[in-house]
């Protein structure tokens, strides 16, 4: 199934409590979403398909935020989560090929005089992202001009955006599309401002070959159309697998 092969070491490096803990966002529709007391979703497939991998139950730790879910693998309260790649978030985990790409998306009210992305970056502009989000820290980096604010969660953004009546709501695509259609008397700009490159990852502090066992599984995850299908069940549309890494 994969080009690692699984050992004892590898086994326990993942699920040294018995089980694979892992820790899911529920804050990104894409990739996990509730469906009363359960959760479903891309990420939650994948984790389940790991956990076989190995040979061991999976237990599930749902978090509202990207940030919370960053740290709960960061403290070792999760084994493996699932993460937009980003530098900031490079420090504590250790990421794996990205397993599918995702567009990050702004919103306006529908007489907004801006037309394009490129608009955004101006001073007096006011812009809504969620906390600790992938979008967050991109645009921490690549914003000059206009002001930040930063909402609880990434689905708490667009209602924060209407109460505080500010410019610009940034995040999930798919999630401004869903708040727009809810509310009604906004639109999205063209395009998209990043294209975000989910994947799976782990403390950078387990093994080598642990690491190199956990990429290999995403890789052929990818290759064998799991999780194009997984992408197909979960009706998720606007998310596209990765290509195959180097590729």
């Amino acid at each position: 199934m994969h080009n690692s092969f699984l050992t004892h070491d590898i086994k326990n490096s993942f699920a040294h409590t018995g089980r694979l803990r892992a820790s899911i966002n529920v804050g990104n529709p894409i990739l996990a979403k509730r469906g009363g007391d359960n959760v479903g979703g891309v990420s939650v497939d994948l984790a389940q398909a790991f956990g076989d991998a190995l040979g061991v139950e999976v237990e599930f730790k749902v978090f509202e935020s990207a940030r919370e879910s960053v740290q709960a693998v960061s403290n070792n309260n999760a084994d493996i989560g699932f993460f937009a790649i980003d530098p900031l978030r490079a420090n504590e985990i250790a990421f794996t090929p990205p397993y599918v790409l995702i567009e990050g998306s702004y919103l306006v009210a529908e007489n907004s005089a801006l037309t394009s992305n490129h608009e955004v970056d101006a001073p007096g502009m006011r812009l809504v992202v969620g906390a600790g989000s992938a979008y967050d820290l991109f645009l921490s980096r690549e914003i000059k001009h206009a002001e930040i604010i930063r909402s609880a969660t990434s689905p708490t953004v667009v209602d924060t955006y209407v109460d505080i009546s500010a410019d610009v709501a940034a995040g999930v695509k798919q999630q401004l599309e869903a708040d727009s259609q809810r509310l009604g008397g906004l639109r999205l700009l063209p395009g998209n401002f990043m294209v975000i490159r989910q994947a799976m990852g782990c403390s950078k502090s387990l093994p080598e070959a642990a690491l190199r066992f956990l990429r290999d599984f995403i890789e052929a995850k990818k290759r064998s159309g799991y999780v194009g299908e997984s992408l197909i069940t979960n009706r998720i549309d606007g998310a596209t697998v990765a290509p195959p890494d180097g590729q």
